[in-house]
């Protein structure tokens, strides 16, 4: 399988590195996204909103101008692919959803609208919702800046709500962690926090494996255990839809069929 994630980590990076820091016009978009195709990316991510984790900018304030958003889909369609776009605040959210994004990640301060927009439109969202504990947590013990946990604080509590609202809604909910924010491996906490906030037990698996297969146009190599697929799965001791924590625990992992050494599994 080619290396999908190598090729978005690029293509985001390039949207905010110096050279194309600032998108001025949509038409330098939409020639930044070419650019990006043409070297070998697969998809691109947008950067639509300020960040929690970052200095001198705030979750609610938008990037990009939905114009600009616009410019990158429309440009991503024509080389056969799609955008995703970072957005933690409303503005942004519904701003990229209306420019035609595939998926927004975060969703931190999504709004009732915001919900509307996303099940009217077949949006996914990709909302991170264990990440607010653990930054809370390790970051006061760590001394991370007080401004990072100003801005966790005030996102935290808001985005499991419009969680809770786009699963009731039937929104499309794709698996994401931010994983990197802590540490790879402990990517399955976030299941507990799922089904804590309003999804069942196979709702939230189904969301790390079809849902997410289908948003990443994997579906006919990954997502499910069928006759054509690749044989990536993974056996645990118990039933998750009785015991969702089950899946925090480190499972047997089989990858194209053959097992993986239990050795090389990050801590979990």
């Amino acid at each position: 399988m080619k290396d999908l994630s190598v090729r978005v980590r690029y293509a985001e990076h390039a949207f905010t590195g110096d050279s194309v820091r600032q998108l001025r016009i949509t038409n330098d978009a939409k020639l930044k996204t070419r650019y990006l195709f043409q070297h070998g990316v697969d998809t691109i991510k947008m950067v639509g909103t300020g960040a929690v984790l970052a200095e001198g900018t705030e979750p609610g304030q938008m990037e990009m101008t939905e114009d600009e958003m616009r410019a990158v889909v429309q440009e991503a369609k024509v080389h056969k692919s799609y955008a995703t776009v970072h957005a933690h605040g409303a503005d942004g959210i519904k701003a990229a959803i209306r420019a035609g994004v595939k998926s927004v990640e975060h969703a931190s301060l999504l709004d009732d609208e915001g919900v509307k927009l996303a099940k009217d439109n077949g949006t996914y969202l990709v909302m991170d919702i264990y990440n607010g504990d653990y930054i809370d947590k390790v970051g006061r013990e760590e001394e991370w800046p007080e401004d990072y946990l100003r801005k966790n604080t005030e996102t935290t509590e808001v985005q499991r709500e419009g969680f809770r609202k786009a699963v009731k809604a039937g929104v499309k909910i794709a698996y994401g962690t931010d994983a990197g924010i802590y540490p790879h491996g402990k990517n399955a906490r976030q299941f507990a926090y799922m089904v804590k906030y309003g999804m069942t037990p196979m709702q939230a698996i189904q969301s790390a494996t079809l849902v997410a297969a289908d948003l990443l146009n994997w579906q006919q190599d990954v997502g499910a255990v069928s006759a054509g697929r690749f044989a990536d799965m993974i056996a645990v001791d118990g039933d998750p839809i009785a015991d969702i924590s089950i899946l925090e625990k480190t499972p047997v992992v089989m990858k194209g069929g053959a097992i993986v050494p239990s050795d090389i599994f990050p801590e979990m």
